[in-house]
């Protein structure tokens, strides 16, 4: 306790913030990233509960930009680096879960040809997550979106794909903050409009 408040005190002393994070369900959720060397550092915009079934919790989404928006037109339309977090609170969760529940997502967000234009690419992410052998309690998915470079998975610290294009990662964010999300209450905590946690 001593050292954390030396700490403390020599932060605010020298003008340095604090580090923090958020906690959800026992969870402590980055209050900031960065992705790569050269890329700005993201800031957490919101983070919140998947329920499914309204009682099942599935995973805390969490949703990092370089700067806070509650708009979600003014975050799709943002070129800027992105993530997306998954931290898996169920052990019930599969891999084809997770698939399944991205894939009718899309399918209710997204136009025909929004659709066709990247129905390769969601191929593409479909295998991959299929390849992961076991996503338990536990584990973490991110999606990151790196500009000119595209969307890069990492699952449990394991880069596993990197798929081309902004336009593949902003149909992706359809998934949590799209007018039909698989979450309201998720897609509000994301967007910085609900309770997400309590910050530490």
């Amino acid at each position: 306790m001593k050292l954390f408040l030396v700490l403390l005190y020599l932060a605010v002393a020298t003008g340095i913030p604090a580090a923090r994070a958020v906690d959800i369900e026992g969870v402590k959720i980055d209050d900031k990233v960065v992705l790569a060397s050269g890329v700005p550092e993201l800031v957490l915009n919101g983070a919140g509960v998947r329920h499914k079934f309204a009682f099942i919790k599935v995973y805390i989404g969490s949703l990092y930009l370089t700067q806070k928006k509650t708009d979600n037109e003014a975050i799709f339309a943002d070129p800027g680096p992105k993530r997306v977090s998954m931290n898996i609170l169920s052990s019930e969760v599969t891999a084809q879960d997770l698939i399944s529940s991205m894939n009718n997502a899309l399918a209710v967000n997204l136009s025909p040809h929004e659709l066709a234009l990247i129905e390769k690419r969601i191929r593409d992410l479909n295998t991959m997550m299929s390849s992961v052998k076991a996503i338990n309690k536990g584990s973490v998915v991110h999606l990151d979106y790196l500009p000119d470079v595209g969307t890069r998975v990492i699952v449990d610290g394991q880069e596993r794909i990197t798929i081309p294009g902004e336009d593949f990662f902003r149909a992706m964010l359809h998934i949590w903050i799209g007018n039909k999300p698989v979450d309201g209450r998720l897609r509000d905590a994301m967007l910085g409009k609900g309770s997400g946690g309590k910050l530490f």
